[in-house]
């Protein structure tokens, strides 16, 4: 099973990216969330130039966000300046549209603008929007066509999944691995949260609260997104959370939950940090060293061709390093 790593876009991304290269991560994504993260292109372009080996990517893109012929353009450029290490992960759009107040893509649109994408990066003609368009750029503008690159499908459910069978390389989930399905390829890559213990370290030290709570937050995100009230209020801490976020205003409440999303809990999820983490431990990947290397051969069995570990908290390059040997990248 590859290693990689997945990091919230910012300015200091690449010498992060750099750095996961050195310690033997296979690839390094990084997040399309304008709305919280700065651009990822340019980020992406910056981290191909600092490094020479590993994989670089979005994961994932969230079409609504940029006309197809702005993402081929994109990705011609990075696999000019990192040829054969660029992958493409393509969502509905969980954060990247949730803390817009945009709902996630209906997978009929985001079918069509997989289908668009890839007749553009072949050197074709597609069709969008009712006009004809090709990328027409000239030598130097780009890497020259065909371009062939992996695109994964950032699939949650039966629908991601076929759009996967039909159009992906792969698939992209986060938390849970998706079932292996027939005719849907094998590539199947899981993002991941947590921290490795230091001796004597437990849930309530307070470096582990800094670099595990910003995973346990979003859990308590995501369910409420999709699972509603009566399933976050189930949760240890989650009636209080849910009722503080619904005391915002509804057109504003999105402005609410999602600031600082996988970096930092905010004002609103701070006081039921150490209840969110009681719960979400469960699932993270948090643990003595030893500890999460028995859950990451767990999800190998399950079926998990990439690992995808996302750091967080104030020190990202001590949680990758302390991954990299949890994972047996390095010692």
């Amino acid at each position: 099973m590859d290693i990689s790593c997945a990091l919230a876009t910012a300015s200091d991304s690449p010498s992060q990216v750099e750095l996961a290269e050195t310690l033997g991560y296979q690839r390094a994504w990084l997040y399309d969330s304008p709305a919280l993260v700065t651009d990822v292109w340019m980020v992406l372009s910056r981290c191909a130039e600092r490094t020479t080996r590993i994989g670089i990517g979005p994961g994932v893109l969230v079409p609504s966000l940029r006309h197809p012929m702005v993402n081929a353009a994109a990705i011609a450029e990075l696999v000019a300046q990192a040829p054969g290490r660029v992958v493409v992960g393509i969502g509905t759009g969980f954060t990247g549209r949730l803390a817009m107040g945009k709902r996630p893509m209906a997978w009929q649109h985001v079918a069509d603008y997989v289908r668009c994408l890839r007749t553009l990066l072949a050197g074709e003609t597609a069709e969008w929007e009712g006009s004809a368009i090709r990328l027409l750029q000239l030598s130097g503008c780009g890497a020259p066509r065909p371009i062939e690159v992996p695109i994964l499908i950032g699939a949650d459910g039966p629908k991601g999944l076929a759009v996967a069978a039909e159009l992906g390389d792969g698939v992209f989930s986060a938390g849970m691995p998706q079932p292996i399905v027939p005719g849907v390829p094998d590539w199947r890559a899981l993002l991941t949260f947590g921290t490795v213990l230091e001796d004597g370290e437990d849930l309530n030290s307070p470096r582990v609260i800094d670099a595990a709570a910003p995973s346990a937050v979003v859990l308590y995100h995501a369910m409420y997104e999709r699972a509603g009230a009566g399933a976050v209020d189930a949760l240890p801490g989650g009636k209080g959370w849910r009722e503080a976020i619904e005391s915002c205003p509804v057109a504003e409440r999105h402005l609410a939950m999602y600031e600082g999303h996988s970096m930092k809990p905010n004002p609103i999820d701070e006081p039921y940090v150490v209840d969110f983490l009681k719960f979400a431990n469960t699932m993270a990947l948090t643990g003595t060293a030893e500890q999460v290397s028995e859950k990451i051969a767990g999800l190998a069995s399950l079926g998990v061709t990439e690992l995808v570990y996302q750091p967080a908290g104030s020190d990202i390059s001590r949680e990758l390093r302390a991954f990299a040997v949890a994972a047996g990248l390095s010692t």
